[in-house]
């Protein structure tokens, strides 16, 4: 029995949480009893606003599988502050965990929630039959989702959610290629947008396995901060060939960078040897109508103001070529001062390029000059 005065009651959105007292206090959040990081509360609050934006148009049951649900603070959220959703499976491998879950739910009133104590993919595995898959189905794992992606496909409805998050920084940042390349199919190369490279290994890897099983996969929706990757995509029926499976060659001596489906490692504007960050997903990150619907839902829920922040550089850089570049990056390779950010983009933009802030970096513009153009123009 979780003792009460090891616990604290926090809110996050409307919902109260009992929450391991350590956990608010120590720099990494103990394991034991059971683990909560507060410092997810933003991805937690991009995650209720996806969700009901995602619900708001789905025909299927409206249900949730939590598969590593921890303390439950993700799928309870959901079950309290969206009305709309009718069931939510909370599973998690830790009995302790799943103790003070049952008691956040009573302590919201909520009485949709079915509890359940097992390993993951079997858990997801008890859902792979049809009617009983969920509308979203959530994987949030220590490290990497990549061992739990089958079952969570599996166990996702037509035209449902997953969303899946990866906490195995380094491996993804390039510290562990070898490691990189057996979870999620391809290699990063370590450079100043690091973390779309992530996000596109990610999401190469889930598409890599949905191949697999004869569906595919649309993103919705990804979002990152330092310590995480969570992406949200829709899971399809297969229908045609299209295969959002690429390179990014990435030259470190110039500055260049493009997308490639063919594994040459020519730098098409200084025409030296350039590095390959891949197989990965070359595609959009995001779904228009999909940013534009939560930007209209965030409104509806409390959340960190810095949300509706990211959703409008996502809705400006949608359809913009994957990679972004600094300005700090465009300064050293100048050997000048940076200029702001507003002005770069100005600058490109009366010269006739695209150019637009990223919600993956303050500091940093994409656009579909090269960097030649660039640096001539700038």
């Amino acid at each position: 029995m979780q003792l009460e005065s090891d616990l604290a009651e926090i809110v996050e959105g409307t919902t109260k949480l009992l929450v391991p007292k350590e956990s608010l206090v120590e720099k990494a959040p103990p394991r034991e009893p059971a683990f909560f990081n507060p410092r997810a509360k933003v991805s937690r609050d991009f995650s209720i606003i996806a969700y009901a934006t995602f619900l708001k148009n789905f025909k299927g049951p409206k249900i949730l599988l939590d598969s590593l649900s921890g303390i439950g603070a993700r799928s309870i959220r959901a079950a309290n502050e969206l009305n709309i959703i009718e069931k939510v499976f909370i599973n998690d491998v830790n009995p302790k965990a799943l103790e003070i879950a049952e008691n956040i739910a009573k302590l919201n009133n909520v009485t949709n929630c079915i509890f359940s104590e097992n390993e993951a993919c079997r858990f997801l595995s008890l859902h792979s039959k049809r009617e009983q898959r969920g509308a979203i189905v959530d994987i949030d794992p220590f490290g990497s989702p990549s061992r739990y992606l089958d079952c969570g496909i599996r166990a996702t409805f037509h035209g449902g959610l997953l969303s899946a998050t990866a906490t195995d920084l380094t491996v993804l940042h390039g510290l562990f290629p070898v490691a990189c390349k057996r979870k999620y199919y391809g290699v990063p190369v370590r450079t100043e947008y690091g973390n779309e490279i992530a996000l596109r290994l990610i999401l190469g890897c889930i598409s890599m396995v949905a191949g697999r099983l004869d569906v595919k996969i649309v993103p919705l929706f990804v979002q990152n901060n330092m310590h995480y990757y969570k992406t949200y995509v829709k899971v399809l029926v297969r229908t045609g060939d299209d295969e959002e499976i690429g390179y990014i060659l990435h030259c470190k001596k110039c500055g260049n960078r493009h997308i490639t489906k063919e594994t040459s490692h020519e730098c098409k504007v200084c025409n030296s040897k350039a590095e390959l960050a891949g197989p990965l997903w070359i595609g959009n990150l995001y779904t228009k109508d999909f940013v534009n619907d939560m930007i209209v839902e965030e409104n509806q829920f409390q959340v960190d103001k810095s949300c509706k922040k990211i959703l409008e550089k996502c809705k400006a850089e949608i359809d913009m070529p994957p990679t972004y570049f600094t300005i700090d990056e465009i300064a050293h390779i100048k050997q000048s001062a940076p200029i702001s950010l507003a002005k770069t983009i100005e600058k490109l933009q009366k010269s006739g390029f695209r150019a637009s802030a990223t919600s993956l970096n303050p500091a940093a513009f994409k656009t579909d000059a090269r960097v030649d153009e660039i640096l001539a123009i700038i």
